[in-house]
């Protein structure tokens, strides 16, 4: 599996691709800036991204305003997203896109091999990994996931992987009407209403999520 790393920490950097080849990766690239992750990702096509939210020359948000534009430019491209601080605004951007793929996760967590390396597969399959400390800096409160009934955990759990409504249609043989059914079911439990400010698809993932301790889980694993 190919990885891409856009970190400008030299070595933080080293100790990653150390890590990586370890654990059976393939370190194609380290690059310090966006401009050299744009060139690493049209060269080496990777599996999977990981990259910092703070790169050069500000120090700021170019790292993670990066992998948006990478993801636009190459749709579906797994991104992992590795930050010392929890970005609200740009977390719930990445969860926006339905196409999957996409990782959030605190730098501390690295030294957590298994579930690092975990979160990378799981991102590069096209799944969704949050870290719980996101989750609970994004959703604060109770736990209205309870008040669902088991289908509407599953499409929630499909939504979660980043599914659109045609896929998780087809993945639980129901229809078109009746997944929207569902969804609109999933937004008023959870309190979700049409003039919420925040994207009301994002929240119910990031409630699934927080559940969930910040993995997507198998949908099929639910009962019926």
């Amino acid at each position: 599996m190919r990885v891409v790393i856009a970190e400008d920490n030299v070595l933080l950097s080293s100790g990653l691709e150390l890590l990586l080849n370890s654990q059976g990766f393939e370190v194609a690239a380290i690059t310090s800036d966006t401009r050299g992750f744009f060139a690493a990702v049209e060269t080496h096509r990777p599996d999977v991204t990981l990259v910092d939210v703070r790169l050069p020359p500000t120090f700021r948000d170019e790292g993670i305003r990066a992998a948006l534009q990478a993801r636009r430019d190459h749709p579906g491209l797994p991104v992992l997203v590795l930050s010392q601080y929890v970005e609200q605004d740009y977390a719930g951007r990445l969860l926006a896109d339905a196409r999957g793929g996409i990782g959030y996760l605190l730098k501390d967590r690295v030294s957590r091999v298994a579930e690092f390396t975990d979160a990378l597969h799981r991102v590069a399959a096209g799944g969704t990994a949050m870290d719980p400390e996101v989750i609970a800096q994004l959703l604060a409160g109770g736990d209205p996931v309870d008040a669902l009934t088991a289908r509407e955990r599953e499409v929630l759990a499909l939504m979660a992987e980043g599914h659109d409504n045609a896929t998780i249609a087809q993945r639980l043989v129901i229809t078109d009407n009746a997944v929207h059914k569902h969804i609109g079911n999933v937004f008023a439990k959870l309190g979700l209403s049409a003039g919420d400010s925040g994207h009301r698809r994002v929240r119910a993932v990031l409630a699934y999520l927080r559940r969930h301790g910040g993995t997507a889980l198998d949908p099929a694993a639910s009962p019926h």
